[in-house]
């Protein structure tokens, strides 16, 4: 961007939004450091001025209620900028996913009825594919653009903002007048029907659940976070608000350091870290989780999947002086609403097959396990667990069906908030009051800390296979942890697996895409006429298959 801009003006107006959060920080915290990105600094008076143009220019462009913009959203300054410049426009935020198919951003961007879109020049080679199909005109904000004359043109009726209007554009650094019962960000996630599914969570969901880690955290401006999760997952909502929210620095881990992040742990000096137990399985198999090996850290914390007790082990050992915590909480619960911290001597044996419980509910969350019937079952029972309370979301985005079945009103339940999320994973309670996990009652597993429908894996299995006699399988490699997935082809056994997995790779992100076919001349069926699962596996030790390249 060129030296031209004007500094934005100063004001505080509105009430409590997480665009707000970024306001406040700037006006008390200008000075600091808000976020480290592809190995620059930049202070919370820079990165929300800048992040405030795109905002001023969203908010000047046509709109229809409830007002939603998309940023293709990698961990790159413009994707942060983008985050936070559409919170300042007054709307509601949907990542898009750089790694993902163009043909499932796609979906999700004409699903979110989104009217803007922030991405970096670098991806300008798929705006014609993520465009596609849209019945009306969006906004398209490339901060890093010089010369938009090109694309506007080739794009029309789609209006290109590039580096020149934002310049140009002179906001007032004031917090955004937006409802906070409107959306904060909607995030989608996997369907059965091969469609995502989204969740819209507001700015009150939100704001309920970083009260709570603010204070149990006691995050402070020295504190350094780190950002590992992509913004597609909600879990990066705690990295990035948790830290602006109070003047924190941000630590967006590169990819490359993500394959073993201990160097960047040491390096940067991190206070807080937060990811799936799957980084720490890798780091621990790496002997990277030495004693010692974290001395700065003050909390630990893990979520997304099962956090296997050796793990919480070897963490603690690493990082001495660490609060080492498992969070857990579904999407349609805003990010994490149980949370479990570990405590060397009385926590294993509170561990169920060694695995670290989930805990108890987050303060004003309440927490139920219902059977078949909704009826509480006795402690100590597995049941389905059902949570109600302020971080709860109003349902799925134009899916009032699939609403009326998860969301629901327990005949028991005769308080004024007689309104409960139906999780469909399975626990129970704890001899001493804690909540254990004991995984899903339907087909949806955990990889990579994304929540995978299998169906969905199977619904674009047999689009690139041709056939209707397809399966999948979770492919366990450490323990219970489900690190990907096998399918299974019936009746093209000559058909090249590669080729398949080839198509497979444009219709799902790269986490869904079986990591090896087995081709088969029909799916074995159980005794009730199902695919019999456990045959699939005996199937699948034998071989042969095919592996993705």
């Amino acid at each position: 961007m060129t030296s031209n801009r004007q500094p934005p003006s100063i004001s505080r107006t509105a009430g409590p939004s997480l665009g707000a959060l970024l306001i406040d920080s700037a006006l008390a915290y200008g000075e600091r450091v808000a976020l480290v990105v592809d190995g620059a600094s930049h202070t919370y008076a820079d990165f929300v001025g800048r992040a405030a143009r795109i905002g001023a220019v969203l908010a000047a462009a046509p709109v229809s209620a409830p007002a939603l913009g998309a940023v293709f959203a990698g961990h790159t300054l413009t994707s942060y900028l983008g985050v936070v410049g559409t919170l300042l426009s007054g709307a509601g935020y949907v990542p898009l996913n750089p790694r993902f198919p163009d043909a499932r951003n796609a979906t999700m961007l004409r699903a979110s009825g989104a009217r803007s879109l922030v991405i970096g020049s670098e991806h300008l080679g798929r705006l014609d594919a993520l465009l596609a199909g849209l019945t009306a005109p969006v906004t398209v904000v490339v901060p890093d653009l010089v010369d938009t004359e090109a694309l506007a043109s080739r794009l029309a009726p789609h209006v290109i903002v590039g580096a020149a209007a934002l310049d140009a554009a002179s906001p007032a650094l004031e917090r955004p007048a937006v409802d906070p019962g409107s959306i904060g960000y909607l995030m989608f996630t996997s369907g059965s029907t091969g469609t995502p599914r989204g969740v819209g969570v507001t700015h009150q969901n939100a704001l309920h659940h970083l009260a709570a880690m603010w204070e149990r955290y006691g995050v402070t401006v020295e504190d350094r976070l780190s950002q590992t999760f992509d913004l597609t997952f909600d879990l990066s909502v705690f990295d990035m608000f948790v830290a602006w929210g109070r003047g924190a620095a941000l630590y967006s881990v590169p990819a490359t350091d993500m394959l073993a992040p201990a160097k960047f742990i040491q390096r940067t000096g991190l206070t807080i870290w937060f990811s799936v137990p799957s980084a720490a399985i890798v780091m621990k198999n790496l002997r990277l989780l030495a004693s010692g090996a974290f001395p700065t850290l003050r909390f630990s914390l893990f979520c997304g999947e099962r956090l296997p007790q050796s793990i919480a082990e070897a963490w603690q050992a690493a990082a001495p002086a660490s609060i080492v915590e498992n969070l857990y909480g579904p999407t349609e619960a805003t990010i994490a609403c149980t949370l479990y911290r570990w405590e060397p001597q009385r926590s294993p044996a509170q561990c169920v097959e060694g695995v670290v419980p989930i805990g108890r509910p987050y303060p004003g969350m309440t927490a139920a396990i219902v059977d078949e019937h909704l009826a509480p079952v006795p402690a100590g029972t597995k049941g389905e667990l059902a949570v109600r309370g302020p971080q709860v979301t109003a349902g799925y985005w134009n899916d009032p069906d699939k609403t009326a079945e998860r969301f629901v009103a327990m005949p028991w339940d005769a308080g004024p908030e007689n309104r409960w999320y139906r999780t469909g994973d399975v626990a129970f309670v704890g001899p001493e009051g804690e909540l254990a996990f004991c995984g899903r009652a339907d087909d949806q597993v955990k990889i990579r800390g994304f929540r995978v429908d299998l169906a969905e894996i199977e619904h674009g299995l047999r689009q690139a296979a041709g056939t209707e006699a397809v399966a999948v399988i979770p492919d366990p490699k450490d323990g219970d942890t489900v690190t990907g997935v096998l399918g299974f082809v019936a009746g093209r056994e000559g058909t090249p697996p590669a080729a398949i997995l080839l198509e497979v790779k444009k219709l799902l992100p790269d986490y869904m895409v079986p990591r090896a076919l087995v081709m088969v001349s029909e799916l074995p069926l159980n005794a009730n006429g199902k695919v019999d699962k456990r045959q699939l596996r005996r199937l699948a030790e034998e071989g042969p298959h095919g592996h993705p390249k």
